[in-house]
């Protein structure tokens, strides 16, 4: 039996199964698209498949698809009873930083799996507790790192207080002990470049700014599941960064 085909308006037929690998590849394109943008942030949640069948003008089976070539790539992670949550933006446009001892990207790797236990809680913990004066610390602190970018200065240091910030708001002072125990380390850019002038693509600072800006704007709405949420994907899409780029060295 020949292939089955199928035509539209009477035009030139198309295998059926290529017109079917070509829809998958157009919403999978589509969803790494809103991702690496930021249209999705780390930590929120895909639309579902009802919403993507009808946006893209596709069969559910073709959407499922495109999601677990997605899923295969490490952007999002099923969380059962709640959907798909974008966890990495992928693949950064230029190495982080050219030419780092592995040995160092791997201990940044393992700090990163540390932080997840201790401040997902924490994010979680804020949202609940947090004064409106702890509310307006976080702000400000996504501010200094924003203007610190602006002006092409170092960013550690603000990114650092800004964790801090939030720590201070689980009104629990063994959280912020904790992070100054570890210092300025806790953030692997500077821990990578030790000794060095802060030397960090702009893009890649952008990025992890979206990912502040999601934490903080979820402590203020008091969403402690979205607060949670955007700090795992926070913390897990700068765990997968590395992660690539220790592939590459």
């Amino acid at each position: 039996m020949s292939e089955a085909r199928i035509g539209v308006g009477g035009g030139r037929a198309r295998p059926l199964g290529k017109r079917k690998v070509n829809l998958t590849a157009k919403v999978s394109e589509g969803l790494r698209n809103a991702i690496a943008s930021g249209a999705v942030a780390i930590g929120e949640k895909l639309p579902s498949e009802a919403s993507l069948t009808a946006e893209y003008k596709v069969s559910r089976t073709v959407v499922r698809e495109a999601i677990a070539l997605l899923r295969a790539d490490g952007l999002v992670e099923s969380r059962q009873g709640s959907g798909l949550y974008v966890v990495s933006h992928g693949a950064i446009a230029a190495p982080i930083f050219p030419a780092v001892d592995q040995s160092r990207i791997s201990s940044m790797i393992e700090f990163l799996e540390l932080r997840a236990a201790v401040e997902i809680e924490a994010a979680g913990l804020a949202s609940q507790r947090r004064s409106p004066a702890q509310e307006e610390a976080i702000f400000e602190g996504c501010e200094a790192i924003e203007a610190t970018i602006e002006a092409g200065g170092a960013t550690a240091e603000a990114d650092f207080s800004l964790h801090l910030k939030i720590a201070d708001a689980t009104n629990n002072v063994r959280f912020r002990e904790f992070l100054e125990m570890v210092g300025t380390k806790l953030i692997p850019r500077r821990a990578l470049q030790d000794g060095q002038v802060e030397n960090t693509p702009s893009h890649y600072l952008e990025q992890i700014q979206k990912e502040h800006r999601t934490i903080a704007e979820a402590i203020s709405r008091r969403d402690e599941t979205k607060a949670r949420d955007a700090m795992r994907g926070h913390l897990q899409g700068s765990r997968d960064r590395y992660r690539q780029l220790l592939r590459g060295a």
